[in-house]
């Protein structure tokens, strides 16, 4: 089927996400799924960033006047756990949208909380909000739009919905393609202006290198303290299998896929938009474990005759320490090509051992620190074409408060704080609390603490309250 057929002539469909008032930053995710449902579909599809600050009435009658007499299909992605979109994608159903919810998390957010039904205080999920679910790649949209009226919905890879029983259905995803991730149209991203939509100028993109974390296929038991509230109890060790940090959830809903092939990432690379110099946009490279390849890719992006002004790097501190060399090579193939390496997200997540441990990290205090010493020996090294500092645009992971503080924590922490000037350039503005998502490793943790103490801990939406 032709699909370039004229854009008033078309269907429309609108994907909307979580935004931080007043940011430029693309949205890979959502914005590779409008691209992939445009070029494949008879639909129009725009990314609706929405903010806390947003008004819900504005954003509604934007959309009314966007889909006219059609019925609004509204997909939902990276929402990062924010009730307000949840309760409004559940008003847009009830007025008569098709509303999907997909991205990060989309199967366990709308089957719910494990044992939900038999424990009223657990998360439900979310199929009271959206019509269904589609948990994997974005083109499983693809036949299913082709099929929104019909009997496609027991055929459609990673679909998930409730049948006329109310039973939940689940069907198998579907694998990733790299035929569907090269290409991004960078232009689709709309915020709320006076009148509607506006179009968002777009400073910083993102490029898919890896699928997942290689961290999180690393399965080891280990047991998670009980939190300081309760310590004075007499209770057994809560005993885990966990993948991955405990409290993370990407280690569960994506696993470890791979790295895309080097071509489909310099594809990505090329399509960013440009600065007035010509140079690409600062991108984040997402690979948790980027510095292996990072000087191959570089040499290709030159090879390609692109121009790089930044790329962002998140990493482990351990992986750092293992790539040190491969870093030391990018960042001055980075500055011979008049562009730099931000280390823009370092997950040290905190300073103490026992926390680390109960965050499953794998790294130790001392691990974080020695970290720190190379990252500012190599800005001495390269001080024009290296960045790593909180000034630099850098967050570095800092998780507190926990569970598991105490007096001791706390103490050692801020000792090593002061020791290591950790104030100076490494710890962001503001400390980050942990979050426990219901179908993190941490989230079966604190039901086994639930069974065994025979309490209940309350839910925000899809996350538990430890405090």
């Amino acid at each position: 089927m032709n699909y370039k057929v004229k854009k008033e002539h078309r269907k429309k469909m609108a994907i909307i996400s979580s935004y931080f008032k007043g940011e430029t930053y693309g949205l890979l995710g959502p914005q590779m799924a409008a691209t992939i449902i445009e070029d494949n579909t008879l639909f129009n599809c725009i990314v609706v960033a929405v903010t806390r600050e947003d008004n819900k009435d504005l954003v509604k009658k934007y959309l009314a006047d966007y889909f006219g007499a059609e019925r609004p299909i509204i997909g939902f992605s990276s929402l990062s756990g924010r009730e307000d979109l949840f309760s409004f994608a559940k008003e847009l159903k009830n007025d008569g949208a098709v509303t999907i919810l997909a991205g990060p998390q989309a199967d366990v957010d709308y089957l719910g909380e494990v044992g939900w039904l038999r424990h009223y205080n657990r998360f439900k999920g979310l199929s009271d909000n959206f019509t269904f679910a589609i948990h994997g790649p974005a083109e499983q949209a693809v036949h299913l739009l082709h099929n929104l009226d019909g009997d496609a919905w027991s055929n459609t890879s990673g679909l998930i919905y409730r049948d006329k029983g109310g039973d939940f259905v689940q069907n198998v995803k579907s694998e990733w393609d790299e035929n569907h991730l090269k290409k991004v149209n960078w232009h689709n991203l709309y915020g709320l202006g006076e009148t509607g939509f506006i179009h968002i100028n777009i400073t910083t993109g993102q490029v898919l290198q890896q699928i997942g974390c290689p961290y999180a296929i690393r399965k080891r038991r280990t047991f998670i303290d009980y939190p300081v509230s309760l310590a004075g109890n007499d209770h057994p060790d809560v005993k885990l299998f966990i993948k991955g940090c405990s409290f993370c959830d990407v280690a569960a809903d994506k696993g470890f896929y791979g790295e895309l092939d080097i071509q489909t990432v310099i594809d990505q690379i090329q399509g960013l938009p440009e600065l007035s110099d010509g140079r690409k946009i600062p991108f984040e490279l997402i690979n948790e474990n980027p510095l292996y390849g990072l000087p191959k890719l570089l040499e290709e992006i030159g090879d390609a005759g692109i121009r790089p002004s930044q790329i962002n790097l998140t990493l482990r501190a351990d992986w750092l320490l293992q790539g040190e060399g491969n870093l030391l090579k990018a960042v001055s193939l980075a500055g011979s090509m008049g562009g730099k390496i931000l280390l823009g997200s370092i997950g040290f997540e905190s300073f103490d051992n026992t926390i680390l441990r109960n965050l499953n990290k794998g790294v130790t205090a001392e691990t974080n620190l020695e970290t720190i010493s190379r990252i500012r020996r190599v800005k001495e090294k390269f001080p024009d074409s290296f960045m790593y500092s909180r000034d630099d645009g850098a967050i570095h992971g800092f998780i507190h408060p926990t569970p598991w503080d105490n007096k001791e924590t706390s103490c050692n922490i801020q000792r090593l704080i002061s020791m290591y000037a950790l104030n100076f350039d490494i710890l962001p503005y503001k400390s980050t609390p942990l979050i426990i998502h219901h179908a993190s490793s941490l989230g079966r943790w604190i039901r086994k603490v639930e069974s065994q103490e025979k309490m209940k801990f309350k839910r925000y939406g899809n996350i538990i309250a430890w405090w």
